[in-house]
């Protein structure tokens, strides 16, 4: 009986297979060569949900890859095909198959404090849908997608997803391989040339070439996002090499750290210093080690003095310009501060500001006819207050530094000293964002963003790995 079942199956796929077949071979002579190409997208999207509906972490990890190329595939490949919605179309499909293999403990671990103040803040961003401020309803769905939805959508998913150490181990392989890529890239752009996508994006771009030096980008949106991102790796890769790890470990991520700290510098971007400090500083003081604290303590004073008063490696462009992120009488930085007047003097009688939209690229597209879109924020922090006014602005800074301290408390109260200190890089790193997001947009700027909801996820469930590591000595 068997045996027949077996035969009619394959029978039925057979004969099922000759017919698309057909149909397609008649669909291609009458349309042309996009009918196989276009089937052939829906066999590997297909294919693609199988897999992420099998196992939500494959589609995940996915994505959080995706997020750090796609503006690469985009610039190469032109503005025609919507590369950017995929990153949301693919959160979507992630979290319906995380939901859909979800089990009763699984829904235990969004019972926190982060996912529901992740879940207020998007609460928030919806409803500045209808702020009086008269703000278009297309720049609100352009904006709220970084603002508001990316991080609700991404602490759910990491909930639901990660599960144990080794998701752990994994996301922090994948983005530190993705970082040295963008850093192999970027070396490539300036020793070796750009290729034609690139030197399309430096015409439209200007501010990227400083003193007829290049400001590097790699595949991130601009110079200021990879030097930014690139100060974070430095943080975490420094971090773990002072790990409880084999020899061979400490020294690999040694060298990342000097491949990153490369890679920062050709960015040409001042605000990374505003990653790289802090995060170090609090990377030094959660290790609970005196000696390590008195000796980063010091490290970090005589290379801010070095900077501040010095002159050594100026004939280094690139470290020429990151000194001059001490500098209170840059022209560029006196700008940022005038500009934050102007908004001040606009937005004093806006205390719920002026909706989503209305500030930078959103805002310059959708916005135009309003004042707050000719004021460039330059900074996430005056984003938040231009967009949500000074009571939104209060709330999500007082959410961020609450979660901060939490993490830190976490990750104090954490007993297995190797999964201490990824969870110290990982704070670190977080700490890093939210600062330097004072200078410039990185905190909701991909791929920064995914690596930071996720990383804040993983710190949260810190203890769940700790016990379970202490269950298996």
């Amino acid at each position: 009986m068997e045996a027949v079942f077996d035969y009619r199956s394959k029978s039925v796929v057979f004969s099922v297979g000759i017919i698309v077949s057909l149909l397609v071979a008649y669909l291609t002579a009458s349309f042309g060569i996009l009918i196989p190409i276009l089937g052939l997208i829906i066999g590997i999207v297909l294919v693609f949900l199988i897999i992420i509906f099998q196992n939500p972490f494959y589609g995940l990890t996915a994505a959080l890859i995706y997020c750090f190329c796609f503006v690469f595939v985009a610039r190469e490949l032109g503005d025609s095909f919507p590369f950017g919605y995929v990153v949301e179309l693919l959160y979507v499909a992630v979290m319906l198959a995380a939901i859909c293999k979800a089990r009763k403990e699984d829904w235990k671990r969004i019972q926190n404090d982060l996912f529901l103040l992740f879940s207020l803040w998007f609460l928030i961003s919806v409803l500045e849908l209808f702020n009086p401020s008269g703000a278009s309803f297309d720049g609100w769905l352009s904006e709220i997608r970084t603002s508001g939805f990316d991080s609700f959508i991404l602490i759910l998913i990491g909930f639901l997803v990660f599960k144990n150490v080794k998701h752990l181990d994994v996301f922090l392989l994948v983005i530190i391989f993705c970082s040295l890529l963008a850093t192999l890239i970027g070396m490539k752009q300036l020793h070796l040339g750009l290729s034609s996508g690139e030197r399309g994006f430096l015409e439209a771009n200007p501010t990227h070439m400083i003193w007829s030096q290049l400001r590097v980008f790699s595949f991130y949106r601009d110079a200021g996002q990879f030097g930014a991102s690139q100060a974070c790796f430095v943080v975490i890769c420094g971090t773990l090499a002072f790990g409880p790890f084999k020899l061979w470990k400490r020294i690999l991520f040694l060298i990342l750290s000097l491949f990153f700290i490369y890679g920062m510098l050709i960015s040409g971007t001042r605000g990374a210093f505003f990653a790289l400090v802090p995060g170090i500083f609090l990377a030094v003081l959660l290790f609970k080690n005196l000696k390590m604290m008195l000796s980063g303590t010091v490290f970090l004073v005589l290379f801010v003095a070095v900077l501040k008063f010095t002159y050594i490696g100026s004939g280094f462009s690139y470290i020429h310009r990151l000194r001059s992120a001490l500098d209170p009488t840059d022209p560029s930085l006196n700008l940022r501060f005038l500009n934050q007047q102007m908004l001040g003097d606009y937005i004093r009688d806006f205390p719920l500001g002026a909706g989503l939209g209305v500030m930078g690229y959103a805002g310059g597209k959708y916005n135009s006819n309003m004042f707050l879109s000719t004021i460039a924020p330059d900074s996430y922090w005056v984003k938040v207050w231009g967009m949500y006014g000074i009571v939104g602005f209060t709330l999500w800074f007082c959410m961020m530094t609450y979660i901060l301290g939490k993490c830190c408390g976490i990750v104090w109260n954490i007993k297995d000293d190797k999964l201490r200190v990824k969870l110290i890089a990982l704070t670190a790193s977080f700490f890093g964002v939210f600062v330097c997001s004072y200078g410039n947009e990185v905190i909701n700027a991909l791929p920064t963003s995914i690596v930071t909801y996720l990383s804040l996820v993983l710190i949260y469930m810190g203890p769940k790995f700790d016990n379970e590591i202490k269950l298996k000595k």
